[in-house]
């Protein structure tokens, strides 16, 4: 069966729109829009389509995936249409328009076609996971059931652009410092490798006995120029044992364990990673999601095998009749202020506004350390790189400053 892009007129409301379909045959595809109340007007073989849009897409497959920011920002779309009484069907065929990005388009099309024939909203959008995570796929399923499809929605839009916006700030942050590492070792291996050979080839013949420092830096610069491939081939073989490794379970667990201990590193970790889950099962229990589908779904935002495991744990005990405090206290794996915070919550019925209160508090915790850590690994870069250079300099000077006191 191929895939049609069409272009069409509604014959309800009369106003243009455009999708993509699957269909045998363009006259199986009319047969199929005419039931849907679309005139088609344009069809064209996806495959046959040449169009700039669509070899620059091609060219960049790296962004064919839609962003968070783009479903955020669709969802607070279907959020308003819906809210205005405009039918699911027509919602989605009208931001089918309103899209730009062409592979949402296609989603989105296969989505409405989906319903049309009957299937839910958010089993079809379970068709899609690398679009519409679980967490979206369940709140959307609460919505429908609940009849609050647009408040959902709505909070979806909302917690979607929350966590585009919070993830931004800490690449942000972190770009410039990681950009000046990279360039920095950039800088200092072509002097090791290109300038450094040629400046102490004069060293060779002169039959003087040169500093320590001197002759280490020509060990480090003959190494990487002689034996690169070696160096290579070893750091190669190293990651992949180390990756290997660390897609085992056994391995997994020990190495987010370990992430959540570094200094500085860890602390940061643990807090990005709470503030995640809270603010998660926050918005699932505020939409309706029962509390052990809400928890469930809420570890996999945590992105640890140890954080993930603590929750599994928790939730089998409160299967057993514990409260959701008491296991994640015991397990001490998620701070004090939390399970104190859950308690409270649960004593006094407003747990979802604890768990907001402490998604909020914890994201501005991350927001500031990770200000204040960049602040410190930018003149910590600096001092690296002029260490470095330094050393090259004072290496290649001092020599040649002895060479000019034994000739006068």
């Amino acid at each position: 069966m191929a895939v049609w892009a069409y272009r069409g007129i509604l014959v309800r409301s009369g106003s243009a729109m455009k999708g993509v379909r699957d269909a045998e045959s363009p006259k199986a595809l009319r047969a199929l829009l005419r039931r849907d109340g679309i005139l088609l007007t344009e069809a064209t073989e996806e495959k046959k389509r040449e169009s700039s849009r669509q070899r620059e897409i091609d060219l960049l497959a790296f962004f064919k995936k839609p962003s968070s920011s783009d479903v955020a920002i669709m969802t607070r779309q279907l959020a308003t249409l819906v809210r205005a009484g405009v039918p699911l069907i027509d919602s989605l065929a009208a931001l089918m328009d309103q899209v730009e990005k062409e592979s949402l388009v296609k989603v989105l099309g296969q989505v409405r076609e989906s319903v049309n024939q009957g299937i839910g909203f958010a089993k079809s959008l379970e068709q899609h996971p690398k679009v519409f995570p679980a967490l979206y796929c369940s709140m959307v399923s609460a919505g429908e059931s609940s009849g609050m499809l647009e408040t959902v929605l709505e909070r979806l839009a909302d917690f979607t652009e929350g966590q585009a916006r919070m993830r931004g700030k800490v690449m942000g942050a972190l770009m410039y410092p990681a950009l000046m590492s990279v360039l920095g070792v950039v800088i200092v291996s072509i002097l090791m490798v290109t300038v450094v050979p040629k400046v102490t080839s004069v060293f060779e013949n002169i039959g003087q006995a040169l500093p320590w420092y001197t002759q280490l830096l020509i060990f480090i610069s003959t190494t990487l120029a002689n034996y690169w491939w070696a160096i290579a081939i070893v750091v190669t073989l190293v990651v992949s044992l180390f990756q290997r490794w660390r897609s085992s379970a056994a391995g997994r667990l020990k190495w987010d364990r370990f992430l959540l201990k570094v200094i500085v590193f860890g602390r940061l970790n643990l807090l990005d990673a709470v503030a995640r889950f809270s603010r998660t099962l926050s918005t699932l229990l505020s939409s309706g999601v029962q509390l052990l589908r809400a928890m469930e779904i809420g570890s996999h935002v945590l992105q640890n095998t140890y954080l993930q495991s603590v929750i599994t744990d928790a939730i089998s005990s409160i299967r057993e009749g514990e409260s959701i405090a008491e296991p994640l206290k015991r397990s001490h794996a998620f701070p004090p202020m939390v399970t104190h915070m859950i308690a409270i919550g649960e004593r006094t019925g407003q747990l979802e506004q604890m768990l907001e209160n402490v998604a909020r508090a914890y994201e501005a915790d991350v927001e500031t350390r990770v200000t204040a850590l960049t602040g410190l690994l930018e003149p910590v870069i600096i001092i690296f790189l002029g260490a470095s250079v330094g050393f090259i300099v004072l290496a290649i000077l001092m020599p040649l400053m002895q060479m000019n006191q034994l000739v006068q």
